[in-house]
């Protein structure tokens, strides 16, 4: 079922404090009749453009997801396979902390190329697992494991992508401006290529800790995680369920159109200071592009006003999933405090939970 969980709140609305519908969309892609929602374009900011771009529901549902280049999947496909042949070698050991039923241990594994990548790992204290997630950070980094979702018997791996947080590398700026630039005009080496192995590691790392969970091994991840996690399942047949919360890297040919205050800028600086043809490596670095290649059920939470990862972007990751595969979690805003944010965030960690519970 193409499940779209609408909750939207705002001034616009007549009825209740928050609006709930399911619908779907037919064969053709026709959308439905759907009541205007203006609340997000009523947010007072102060960034130089507008962080919903012009954009409504409909029209973002209608964004067509870039055509990928002939030998994508023959690319993605090759990394997957050269990546599987690195031994991670985990070593955890418990860090002398409980977050809500879980102990904390304190991880670190190998990613290619011999990049030590940190982290944390959250068994439950009862010792029972049955299923494994993996939970992504966004281009800040974490400093600290996320509290646990309602979820039971899980073993939760929160890694720090290469160069971020407790995976540092001398020659990898963690500053996001850079961190996104690093290698881009090399498309092998390019650093978000490293960020995808690292998920696939981890991935390897909760099947050789726990081999009771192969088949029920799940992936959330926010913003930069939220591409990394697109890129990365849509050739692991070891993930089960997807999770992208606000996810960037989504239709790269219109991300460099739009101006934002997430890394996207950047690359539209060097884009800009630069004669390279950027989409030369950007398009094989595109979650929409990778999204049409997602055989697992996939919840999307996506925003109708970001300032920093651009909706368009976000949807254009949403349109590319098969409908049957794809459910929609609509937010206010990502990226920007509002009202009814922490609402939100607490109504979409309820259905995440539910939805990783179904593994």
């Amino acid at each position: 079922m193409n499940c779209v969980i609408l909750l939207l709140i705002g001034e616009s609305w007549d009825f209740g404090e928050i609006a709930k519908m399911t619908f779907q969309n037919n064969s053709n892609n026709v959308i439905p009749e759907l009541p205007e929602f203006k609340g997000c374009s009523a947010f007072t900011h102060d960034y130089p453009f507008d962080p919903s771009y012009g954009m409504i529901l409909q029209q973002l549902l209608a964004i067509v997801p870039p055509e990928p280049p002939d030998d994508f999947a023959a690319f993605w496909k090759q990394r997957y396979e050269a990546a599987l042949t690195t031994a991670p070698q985990p070593h955890i050991e418990p860090n002398g902390s409980n977050m809500g039923g879980y102990v904390v241990h304190d991880l670190s594994y190998t990613s290619t190329g011999g990049v030590e990548i940190g982290g944390w790992l959250l068994i439950p204290a009862d010792g029972k697992v049955s299923r494994g997630l993996v939970i992504g950070h966004g281009y800040g980094g974490r400093d600290a494991p996320d509290e646990p979702l309602a979820m039971t018997e899980t073993a939760i791996l929160f890694p720090c992508f290469r160069g971020m947080g407790r995976s540092p590398m001398g020659n990898v700026s963690q500053e996001p401006y850079y961190h996104v630039l690093h290698d881009i005009q090399d498309r092998n080496h390019y650093i978000l290529g490293g960020c995808v192995d690292d998920l696939w590691l981890a991935v390897s790392v909760l099947l050789a800790l726990f081999p009771q969970v192969s088949g029920r091994v799940g992936f959330s991840g926010i913003s930069f995680a939220g591409g990394i996690g697109s890129l990365a399942a849509a050739w692991d047949s070891r993930i089960q369920r997807l999770h992208l919360h606000v996810p960037t890297f989504g239709h790269h040919a219109l991300r460099l159109t739009l101006p934002c205050v997430g890394s996207g800028e950047s690359v539209r600086d060097f884009q800009r200071q630069h004669d390279f043809n950027l989409m030369e490596t950007l398009a094989y670095y595109d979650a929409a592009a990778a999204a049409s290649f997602l055989r697992i059920p996939t919840l999307v939470a996506a925003a109708l006003f970001d300032p920093a990862v651009p909706p368009p972007g976000q949807f254009a990751i949403y349109n590319a999933i098969p409908e049957n595969l794809r459910h929609l979690f609509l937010l206010e805003a990502g990226h920007f405090d509002y009202p009814r944010q922490q609402q939100q965030i607490d109504e979409m960690n309820h259905e995440l939970a539910r939805f990783l519970m179904e593994l």
